[in-house]
């Protein structure tokens, strides 16, 4: 396979949740494989950031913000989008949140509230965006998954259960939309130090433990997630659909470790 198979010129990309975090350094990694890319989030600030280091690497994009708590605002950034550059070849959903609280005493209110951004949201917009897609026949949805989906993690069930549920959904669309060549497809990262949680994992006996856990004995790079983007959004993975491809050092692959 040449290397042009990964080549993303032409392409448009939209990722929702992409001024920050692993969305960001997605963003930023599906432009400099040729994409054009509009990453949006609630925040104006940081999406306005955000497209100038698109801009800056020679991509076309848009300034637009969007919650996907808001079903209208997902409408009216894939009108904006579409006016613009013609269609979105890659969504990209990366837009999530999380609470730490034991089960037992977690509000529902925070349950909801993790459901509505996480899974919800995904559904949302899949739905928006797909329905483009499969009208052109043409089209690579990634969403964002995580470690969750394979084992638990302590006080987080709310996030968990979420995400074990776009991990269903991922499946569930990929067969619905491959007769029209739409691929569906999740990321689950491993373990990636965020300006959230780097405290928790740097300074804590929860966060040696998961280094640990995990046979390369580090924590991942953010960019370290962007290969697996290219390449679920390009021609390369052109028979690749309703996959969960973990980025982890080897995190679920481990028993005990030394």
């Amino acid at each position: 396979m040449s290397s042009s198979a990964f080549d993303l010129s032409g392409a448009c990309a939209v990722v929702i949740g992409g001024t920050s975090g692993l969305g960001r350094e997605i963003a930023l990694g599906l432009a400099k494989a040729g994409a054009d890319v509009v990453a949006s989030s609630r925040r104006e600030d940081q999406v306005t950031e955000v497209a100038g280091e698109i801009e800056a690497l020679g991509r076309r994009t848009l300034r637009q913000t969007s919650d996907v708590l808001q079903r209208e605002t997902l409408v009216a950034l894939h009108e904006s989008v579409v006016e613009r550059f013609g269609a979105v070849d890659i969504l990209v959903n990366s837009a999530g949140i999380t609470a730490r609280v034991p089960t037992v005493s977690c509000p529902e209110e925070t349950w909801q509230r993790i459901f509505d951004t996480n899974l919800l949201g995904t559904l949302r917009a899949c739905q928006i965006f797909g329905a483009g897609m499969l009208r052109r026949k043409k089209g690579s949805i990634i969403n964002i998954a995580s470690l969750a989906n394979f084992v638990a993690f302590h006080e987080v069930a709310a996030y968990g259960a979420s995400k074990a549920g776009v991990g269903a959904l991922t499946r569930s669309l990929a067969i619905e939309f491959a007769a029209e060549h739409v691929r569906v497809n999740a990321i689950a990262p491993g373990i990636f130090p965020t300006a959230l949680n780097e405290a928790l994992l740097y300074s804590t006996e929860r966060g040696r433990e998961e280094i640990l856990r995990t046979p390369m004995g580090r924590f991942g790079r953010l960019d370290e997630v962007v290969g697996a983007a290219v390449f679920l959004a390009s021609e390369a993975a052109s028979f690749v659909t309703g996959e969960i491809v973990t980025v982890d050092g080897g995190y679920m692959a481990s028993g005990v470790n030394q």
